[in-house]
């Protein structure tokens, strides 16, 4: 390393870096989730509106992700090939027109075409930004960063919840119904941002015009090393021959189950909350508190979990706490405590996010990276499938619209389980998830 590299301040280069690059990601991904969450909320009156049962508008809703399914790596590989900045204003641009034309559906079948065609304008967003943290990052850094970026997530179910809520109470404005404003009023600023995402989203550090010439080389430098590791412990064989390997495919189970406990959580929480008998306003702005709470989580505690074993012990912590609170909501007295158990548990589970993607980089390199992180994205996000089927399913069994927060409790105890087994492994992959070792530096 020449002296230009050795002189440069990390600390202050880093800063300055998530600085530039996550306000801009943390709001693709907020108007990402309130264009999800906006489900929730527009079925309180969708449902009367094309006479839905509540299974089924759960499986129109849930098709977003077999759309996701299907072309989150295709997405993530162009990404790969025509740069992050180009290939993401084509998913805010697409996505953006499929959530206005919801405004305009008529009938389930239509519903369930444009839930299809939501997901799969919209794959690639996620785990494209996860490898493009790669290419600015080291890995010592990038729980920090996907902690700022999942506050995204969060913030976009506390911002979208008293506006979908107070959106519902304003139906008949411009001759639409609520939750036709819900849709219209959530999908346009996902097409406004596309000119901003196209010219304000830099390629790459060497496009980066804030960056010096020797913070570049140090970049180069760092992030080489790091790739050169990776590469030594991938695989060889095609791009798409990533698909194929356990570890790949055992890390998307591990994903799985925390996609279901999300989107089982914000799902139903409008529903639940419907049930303490409030207005669709006053329902939205109780929906502000589970993720405010997440919020304030992930912008503190991931700057903490630097070290791998740290960031894995807090996923165990995280997720055990998650289970006592889910099971908490479902049986304790009274609406108060019910929702004060939910409003702890969102925290716990979206601080499993940030720390779990911290795992794929470890042993995916290039290519096979874009490749193999899509692919985890989306086949852990059959999660939101399940969930959004199963959750109306247990409470149609069941006939409480509380019994369904068992299932995130149930799919935290399997989390608990994996995250328990790597640590007892010395963090390395459990043998269900191919028994390949994770790199000295994640011990």
């Amino acid at each position: 390393m020449n002296d230009a590299t050795a002189a440069i301040d990390e600390p202050r280069l880093i800063n300055r870096m998530g600085w530039r690059l996550m306000p801009l990601l943390g709001v693709l991904y907020l108007v990402a989730y309130i264009d999800r969450s906006n489900i929730a909320f527009a079925k309180l009156q969708m449902l009367g509106s094309l006479g839905l049962s509540e299974v089924a508008y759960g499986l129109g809703a849930s098709l977003f992700f077999i759309g996701y399914l299907l072309f989150e790596v295709p997405s993530n590989v162009l990404l790969h090939k025509y740069g992050a900045p180009r290939w993401m204003a084509r998913i805010m641009f697409t996505w953006g027109v499929v959530t206005i034309l919801l405004a305009f559906t008529r009938n389930a079948t239509m519903f369930y075409i444009l839930r299809f065609l939501l997901g799969a304008s919209e794959a690639g967003l996620y785990p494209g930004v996860i490898y493009y943290l790669t290419l600015w990052f080291p890995q010592r850094h990038r729980v920090r960063m996907l902690g700022y970026f999942t506050v995204g997530s969060s913030l976009g179910n506390m911002i979208g919840a008293p506006i979908c809520g107070w959106l519902l109470d304003k139906g008949g404005l411009f001759g639409l119904q609520g939750w036709q404003l819900v849709f219209v009023v959530t999908g346009i600023p996902s097409v406004l941002l596309t000119i901003v995402v196209l010219y304000l989203l830099p390629k790459a550090p060497q496009h980066a015009t804030f960056l010096s010439e020797g913070e570049k080389r140090w970049l180069t430098h760092t992030l080489s090393s790091e790739s050169a590791a990776a590469r030594g412990r991938e695989r060889h064989g095609s791009v798409l021959s990533v698909l194929t390997e356990r570890r790949v495919l055992g890390m998307a189970f591990y994903y799985m189950m925390l996609s279901i406990s999300v989107y089982g959580v914000s799902y139903w929480l409008p529903t639940l909350v419907k049930g303490f008998g409030v207005s669709n306003t006053t329902n939205g702005l109780l929906n502000i508190i589970p993720w405010l709470l997440a919020t304030i989580v992930l912008a503190t505690l991931p700057s903490r979990l630097r070290a791998s074993n740290h960031a894995m012990v807090a996923m165990l912590v995280s997720s055990l706490l998650g289970i006592v609170f889910f099971v908490s909501s479902v049986f304790l007295p009274g609406h108060a405590l019910r929702f004060a158990a939910l409003c702890l548990g969102a925290p716990c589970m979206y601080l499993l996010i940030p720390c779990f993607w911290t795992l794929p980089p470890k042993f995916l390199y290039g290519a096979r990276a874009a490749a193999g992180i899509a692919a985890i994205n989306s086949l852990g996000n059959i999660g939101g499938f399940i969930a959004q089927n199963l959750v109306p399913f247990v409470k149609q069994a069941t006939g409480s619209t509380r019994m369904p927060m068992l299932v995130p409790a149930a799919c935290m105890v399997v989390f608990a389980i994996v995250t328990a087994m790597i640590l007892r492994r010395g963090n390395r992959m459990p043998q269900t998830v191919d028994g390949a070792p994770l790199p000295n530096n994640a011990r």
